[in-house]
């Protein structure tokens, strides 16, 4: 028993919590945690496959792409390393504003590496456009993109090697994705309709 958790009454679940089922801002569910699961396990086999014996590094774009990159990684049968950076487009706002800004650098030299990025979703792309711009200038031996949700028709980038899911044009949150900071805790993906929504 871990020293100081010795109380049995501790519990993980709070009582009278919040219910995501009844909340009036999260509207239907567009990507089940099942398929979730399913299709991140298939990507991971993918990358396996085609990283071969160089295995990647997995650069994870902050904050949405946290909870798929730690799954995916555990897909991956390769001794992957993780780096960061976080990137700014939205703001609090459900759309880009059209400025994009690097608000957390990496920490590692991309100079002759396999470079995976992990994306949680492409909308505009003016975002990922940016970061591909800015890590190709770091001389890395190759670039590519995995990006769990592929909005519309956007991103015929070729960087875009591996997509999960292709949404239709709304505004989802849950697995690592928010509104104004919230929902990124949800297992699935639903779509919000709460005040913020504007599509």
């Amino acid at each position: 028993m871990v020293e100081g958790f010795e109380d049995a009454t501790l519990t993980a679940t709070p009582r009278g919590g919040w219910d995501a089922a009844s909340d009036p801002e999260l509207g239907e569910v567009v990507i089940t945690e099942g398929d979730i699961q399913q299709r991140t396990a298939e990507l991971g086999a993918r990358i396996t496959a085609d990283y071969g014996g160089r295995p990647p590094l997995l650069v994870g774009v902050l904050k949405g792409a946290f909870v798929f990159m730690g799954d995916l990684a555990r897909s991956i049968s390769l001794p992957v390393e993780f780096d960061f950076m976080a990137i700014s487009s939205y703001g609090s706002s459900t759309r880009t504003s059209g400025v994009v800004r690097i608000v957390k650098d990496l920490d590692t030299d991309l100079a002759g590496r396999h470079v995976l990025v992990v994306e949680d979703i492409v909308d505009s792309g003016l975002t990922l456009a940016f970061l591909l711009r800015n890590l190709a200038a770091r001389n890395p031996a190759s670039l590519a993109v995995c990006a769990l949700l592929v909005k519309g028709s956007q991103a015929t980038v070729p960087e875009l090697a591996y997509v999960g899911f292709r949404i239709p044009n709304c505004f989802v949150v849950g697995y690592g994705l928010d509104v104004a900071e919230r929902y990124r805790n949800l297992a699935c993906l639903r779509r919000y309709v709460g005040p913020l929504a504007q599509d």
